[in-house]
């Protein structure tokens, strides 16, 4: 059934494929997929928690196959903050390992991804600092404000973050990673958080250019395709100056509160501008 899903996306325009689950590791035939897909000119792309990549075999079985790039999602540079969010002890350990197998591969591309949480939220900036000097062959950083809808998130609601516990770090890490020269987006948060990193947010830039998003299941859900992306705004969004090009709050109600949004007053067109140079 993949293979059939990776010829209907050909089929219908699309250059590569984006493999997640879940944890794409669990299938046994990744590498097979992988070949699959690359055979047929669809430049194929993971993303991994980074454990079973710590396997140096099964990492070079993954590269062998035709894998050149792969999202390595991390919690925290701080071991036990890992080892609570993924629930595995060893989690900080294999990511490790996985990254530094990754290292010796040479000719992959590897980005991070950091899911915030309410635990992580205070030490972002150690984060990014942590990887930008460790491993200074990844490229592209996407943080990742929790999705309180996931079900791993709505079991644990404590660890859900508010708007403000992560304000200062977030834009501490961004800042760290422009003057590094990295490449970066973050997704879920609304522009009065982002301040002076509008520009990279995931949803406005689709906003901005009208574009949208298909995710194919093995599953019953099987399609989704996504053309909006505008989520819930509070009273004081209407005189935002942002407001046209803002998603809002995503999962207000559920988890976060409009009263945590305020309005700015910068200029919309420069955004814009720079989203579309």
């Amino acid at each position: 059934m993949a293979k059939r899903k990776i010829d209907e996306i050909r089929k219908e325009g699309g250059e590569g494929v984006i493999i997640t689950g879940g944890e794409p590791t669990l299938y046994e035939d990744l590498a097979g997929l992988i070949s699959y897909a690359t055979s047929v000119g669809m430049f194929p792309r993971i993303i991994t928690n980074g454990q079973k990549m710590a396997d140096s075999g099964y990492a070079k079985s993954l590269h062998d196959a035709g894998l050149r790039h792969l999202h390595v999602s991390v919690y925290s540079c701080r071991d036990a903050v890992q080892a609570t969010l993924s629930k595995n002890p060893d989690s900080l350990k294999n990511i490790i390992e996985t990254l530094d197998n990754l290292k010796e591969l040479g000719d992959m591309t590897v980005d991070a991804n950091i899911a915030i949480s309410r635990l992580n939220a205070g030490h972002l900036s150690d984060t990014a600092e942590w990887l930008t000097k460790r491993y200074p062959f990844i490229r592209h950083f996407v943080f990742n404000n929790l999705d309180p809808f996931m079900n791993r998130a709505s079991e644990n609601p404590e660890v859900i973050p508010r708007l403000h516990d992560f304000e200062l770090e977030l834009h501490r890490a961004l800042t760290h990673l422009d003057a590094k020269g990295k490449t970066f987006r973050v997704e879920r948060v609304p522009l009065c958080y982002l301040p002076g990193f509008e520009h990279v947010s995931t949803e406005t830039r689709k906003i901005v250019k009208e574009e949208g998003r298909t995710v194919y299941f093995l599953d019953q859900k099987e399609k989704l395709t996504q053309d909006t992306w505008e989520s819930e705004k509070g009273p004081s969004c209407g005189s935002c100056s942002l407001n046209g090009i803002c998603a809002g709050l995503f999962g207000w109600g559920r988890c976060y509160s409009v009263s945590e949004l305020s309005p700015t007053f910068v200029d919309m067109d420069e955004i814009i501008k720079r989203i579309r140079q």
